[in-house]
This record gives structure tokens, sequence and C-alpha cells, in this order.
């Protein structure tokens, strides 16, 4: 009767663990030293189906292959596979070129930021020393021929460097680097999901194509004006599709949009174009105003301490001109390269360009007929309300306080966080 019940015992167990597994199985099948009578023959011929549901129960899915980001060194699930193969293979043949100009950007703009620091260092130190050899030129020759030569080098460096600007160069690839990581997020992103097609891969290789045009790598032939003649916001992003023109049946309710929030976001534009946008602007003009008179004086300067070099001995009065020539010279290179004006110049222009681009995306989806073609008017909001670093109930007073009617501007700015 122990036996009867053992066995009993066992095969409930079997029958009430759906999820286990083979080994489990047969282990309870087999055990030793157990004599089965007749009465219990129906429930082990049931025994190899009860076994196969079971496995059924336990088969473990199948999960989508990981694939593993070249950027942040994070798995994640590739659950695009039933897009178009060939279309995977282009998104990611785009999405490693785009990691690929995130290093060359990187390396390439640290690159320019120590030539900012080794050549003001070193045209510094040439200028002081051409301007300690110009007041002791009087004792020796050797020493007047030396301060000339020194000064004719610092002349030519400091001419070299003020055409390039090492530092703005430094500043335009760490933009860069910052907008192809936000490229391959986004591309990591849409393969992620799987919700793409054609349009996306054309629409990537335009956007890798508008960074390049933004922010070149080469310096000969494409380098960007570094002292133009009228400052413009940086534009790094493709122009928006040409949307259908206001209509009065236009819909203004769904997805997330409101008559309500349209006209908040039509005054968070006006603001970010008559404050925002229009003081950077302005300040990217006094940057590059400064820029231009240090990088002339800087080399005439020098040039001057090289000619009173020259005439030290001949006039009383060159030795002074040299040696005061070279320290007001050394002063203007620090000014100019140590303060890196370029880089300044370059990130008022970024932050007018980011403004910009604010103002065409909501633009663009104000502009647009049917609300389904837009953006989710709730998510725009939040966007914009985190880009310009306040709550959605600071956007919405913001908004209130924008300018009227009557023409009366508000003397509040749209960002908080630059």
């Amino acid at each position: 009767m122990t036996t009867l019940q053992t066995s009993s015992t066992l095969l409930a167990g079997i029958s009430s663990s759906p999820c286990c597994c083979r080994r489990t199985a047969r282990a309870a099948t087999n055990v030793p030293k157990i004599r089965i009578g007749p009465l219990f023959s129906p429930k082990l011929s049931n025994l190899g189906l009860m076994e196969e549901l079971s496995l059924k129960d336990c088969r473990i899915p199948t999960t989508t292959p990981m694939e593993k980001d070249p950027i942040s060194g994070l798995n994640f699930n590739n659950s695009s596979s039933n897009s178009d193969p060939m279309v995977i293979s282009k998104l990611y043949a785009i999405m490693e070129i785009v990691a690929d100009r995130v290093e060359m950007h990187k390396n390439i703009g640290e690159q320019r930021d120590n030539w900012n620091r080794l050549l003001l260092t070193s045209t510094n130190a040439i200028i002081l020393t051409a301007a300690t050899m110009s007041g002791l030129a009087a004792t020796s020759p050797f020493m007047k021929v030396s301060s000339t030569i020194l000064y004719l080098a610092a002349t030519g460096l400091l001419a070299m460097m003020n055409s390039i600007q090492p530092s703005q160069l430094a500043e335009e690839q760490r933009n860069a680097t910052r907008l192809c990581k936000q490229l391959h997020h986004h591309i990591r992103e849409m393969l992620t999901i799987g919700n793409f097609n054609i349009n996306d891969v054309n629409e990537a290789v335009e956007k890798i194509l508008a960074i390049d045009r933004a922010y070149p790598l080469p310096l000969l032939g494409a380098m960007l004006e570094k002292f133009p003649s009228s400052v413009e916001p940086a534009v790094w992003w493709l122009q928006p599709k040409q949307k259908q023109a206001i209509g009065l049946a236009r819909m203004t309710h769904g997805n997330g949009w409101n008559g309500e929030l349209e006209d908040e976001l039509r005054k968070i534009v006006q603001i970010l174009k008559g404050r925002d946008k229009a003081d950077y602007l302005k300040l990217g003009k006094q940057a590059l105003k400064v820029n231009k008179i240090l990088a002339i004086t800087g080399p005439v300067l020098t040039g001057v301490g090289a000619l009173g070099s020259a005439f030290v001995g001949t006039n009383p009065l060159s030795v002074i001109v040299g040696v005061i020539s070279g320290a007001l010279a050394s002063i203007i290179n620090s000014i100019e390269h140590g303060g890196q004006i370029g880089m300044v110049f370059e990130m008022y222009r970024s932050n007018a360009g980011f403004f910009k681009l604010m103002e065409e995306t909501i633009e663009s989806n104000v502009r647009e007929r049917m609300v389904e073609g837009r953006e989710n008017g709730e998510l725009l909001e939040i966007k914009v309300a985190l880009q310009l670093g306040r709550s959605l109930s600071e956007l919405k007073h913001l908004a209130e306080s924008s300018p009227s009617r009557n023409g009366v501007d508000t003397e509040e700015f749209a960002s908080e966080l630059f």
C-alpha cells in the first residue's frame, strides 16, 4: 500500500508541474524498486503526451538578436526582423559610419584644442624672448639679429593662428561630435523599434551630409570663414518640408493639439525670434568684432617689434619700441587665444542656430493643415519646455507674458539654460 501511495504521489507531482524539464519527467517515471499494478496502467500510457506538453511549456522563447552599440558599448535588441533586409543593412552601415564620424570629430577636436594651447605658449615664449633680446641688442649685434628673426617668426605664427582660429575649430568639432551622437542614437532607436523604411535611410544620409557641411573636417578649401561679413546662425539640420498653408477648415483638436497650445507655441516663437536668437546674434557680432581687432593688432605689434629691434643702435627709441611692442603683442595674443575669443564666437553662433531650429520645428508643425500630420502636441510642448530649461507651467507663464498686440515687448528670455 505504501508503494502504491508513493507512485501515485510521484505521478501527481508530474501532472501538476507543466513547466518541468525532460530530465525531471524521466527521473520521475524511472523511479527504481516501484512496481505498478494494472490499476495504474492508463496513467502510464498517457505519460508520453504529458511529457510532450511539459516540454512545450518549458520551451525557451526565441529572443531577438542583441546588437552592441559602438558608441555606448551597451547591447540593444534588434526587433526589425519584419522589415526589408536591405533597408536594415543600409541603416547598420549608416550607423557604423556615424559612429566613425563621432570618433573623427572627437579626435580632431582634441587635436585642434591642443594646437591652440601649444601655439599660444610657443608664440608667447618667442615674443617675450625676442623682446628680451631687443633690450640687450645694444650690447651685442647677435642679439639684434636674433631678436629680429624671432619677431618675424612670431609674426608668421600669429598670422597663421589668427587665420585658422584653433579654439573656434575645436568648438566646431565638439558641436559636430554631439550632433553625430544624437543621429547615431536616433538610428539605433529606429532599429530597436523596427518602424522604418527606405525614406528613413535617405533622410539619415542627408543628415550626415548636412552635419559635414555645417562643421567640415578639413582645413584647406572647406574651412568655415572665421571672419564673415555678417553673422548668421549655424545650420546643421535638414530644412523642413513645405507644409500646407493654414486654412479656415483646419482641424485644431486631436493628436495632443488644441487652439490654446497653438497660441502658446506661436508666442514662444515670437520670444525666441525677438529676444534669444537676436541677442545671441548681437553677442556674436561683438565677439567677431573684438576678434578681428585682436587678430590684426597682434601681428602688427610683432612686426613693429621686428623693425624696432632691427634699428637698435641707430635710434635710441628703437629699444623701447622693440620691448614694448613685444610685451603688448604677448598680452594681445593671450587675450585672443588664451581667452578663446573664436570659440566664444562659435558658441554664440551655434546657440542662435539652436533657437532657429526650435522656431522652424514649431512653425513647421503649426503650418500643417491636418493635426494628424503633426508631431504630437503634448510631446512637442514637453520637448520645447525642457530644451528651454523650463517646466510646463513656466512655459505657459512665459507665453502669457509674450509681446502683446500693442507691440509691448517682454524683457524675459525664453531660455534659462544659456
